[in-house]
């Protein structure tokens, strides 16, 4: 068993395990760690506890210190530096014609480093704006690029409800979310009422699908034959919190239609019954490059502690045939330049998209089979000529 005391460095960011070194700390209390991004400052919300030794990664590092009077009255003043930082970038970026939006602005503790927020549609070349903006202030600077998921958490916002955004306000992390679970929930298929201001599918669909899971189990598919006390008939609907269904008779003229509760029919056939085949657990829709990687805060942090809570994922619905383009995002690269005083590039990271493959990344389909075929036949080729092969 390992002591340790879990922290955030956001309001809504992930839980990290760190060594209390000896301090007893309850919820609230505002310690300084060292992580890779230099000195931070984190907020204690799992006071100290006893975990196994498998729910750790070690070495844990070590609290420096609990936050004193010093050290709020820094943390207030990179506040206001923020709020310069952000007028002067939008100056800068002005200034050099890009297409990007500035979203938020970050100090670091100690000051060593400025992270810039920002979002665009495409990729954008921002070497001589973060040139510009370490010669202003001379200190390095970092410019990361989100997606639109991050930006509503980032800005925050009111959704259709009327309440403000789920992501702004609870949770700690983007769960898959597809169109299935609107179908399954018996849900409009309208996007403007099943997607939240980001764009994509509200996370909210996301809540009771385990509910709906449950109840679906023993009910069988829309289309299986049934027997019932009034013949053998087809599925047309099934009404999920009710745990009945609706069985369609005959054909062309001559229909009725009658419903059915648990135990009053027997499904024919080949079984359509829910728990008799694979799960009905809403598969994650095909996800983009900037929902399945990390924010680079939280990426750069698992070196120093160790997360209690699961990878953030936001699969967005690519195959929903009733979304709007904008809910389909391509490949969303995250760009992240480091340069020193001199505006000398010191660090540069480019997230590559890995499930989209390009014929520039991986070659043409069958390439490689193709080339050795091509080789096996200069070798049958070379054996049949022998010595006579110039």
């Amino acid at each position: 068993m390992v002591e340790i005391i879990g922290i955030r460095f956001s309001a809504l960011g992930k839980i990290y395990y760190f060594d209390p070194k000896g301090f007893k700390l309850k919820t609230g209390d505002m310690v300084l760690v060292e992580t890779a991004r230099g000195l931070e400052t984190g907020k204690v919300v799992l006071p100290n506890r006893l975990v196994e030794d498998g729910e750790i990664v070690s070495p844990l590092k070590s609290i420096l210190r609990v936050a004193g009077d010093r050290d709020f009255k820094r943390m207030s003043e990179n506040k206001v530096k923020e709020e310069e930082a952000f007028k002067i970038a939008n100056e800068q970026i002005a200034k050099h014609k890009l297409d990007m939006k500035l979203i938020d602005v970050e100090y670091t503790f100690d000051g060593s480093k400025i992270l810039f927020y920002f979002t665009a549609d495409g990729r954008v070349d921002f070497r001589e704006l973060v040139k510009s903006l370490a010669s202003l202030f001379k200190t390095r600077i970092e410019l990361r690029q989100i997606g639109v998921r991050d930006e509503a958490r980032k800005l925050g916002g009111i959704g259709i409800c009327g309440r403000g955004l789920c992501c702004n306000t609870f949770l700690d992390e983007f769960r898959p979310v597809s169109i299935k679970m609107a179908k399954e929930q018996g849900l409009s298929l309208n996007p403007t009422k099943i997607s939240g201001v980001c764009g994509r599918l509200m996370c909210c669909l996301q809540y009771e699908q385990s509910a709906y899971d449950d109840a679906l189990k023993n009910l069988p598919s829309k289309g299986a034959q049934v027997k019932t006390p009034d013949g053998i008939g087809t599925v047309s609907d099934v009404m999920t919190l009710k745990q009945q269904i609706r069985v369609k008779f005959g054909d062309g003229d001559e229909v009725k239609f009658a419903d059915y509760s648990e135990g009053e029919y027997e499904v024919v056939g080949k079984s359509k019954n829910r728990a008799a085949g694979a799960s009905n657990s809403a598969k994650p829709e095909p996800e983009t490059k900037q929902d399945l990687k990390d924010s680079a805060d939280d990426a750069k942090r698992r070196q120093d502690g160790e997360t209690h809570n699961t990878e953030d994922k936001a699969p967005d619905a690519a195959d929903n045939p009733y979304a709007p383009k904008k809910q389909v995002e391509d490949v969303v690269e995250t760009k992240s330049i480091t340069v020193d005083d001199d505006g000398e590039v010191i660090e540069s990271e480019v997230g590559h998209n890995k499930n989209k493959k390009s014929g520039k990344r991986y070659g043409n389909k069958g390439g490689y089979k193709n080339r050795r075929r091509r080789n096996k036949g200069k070798e049958n080729n070379n054996a049949d000529v022998g010595e006579h092969n110039d």
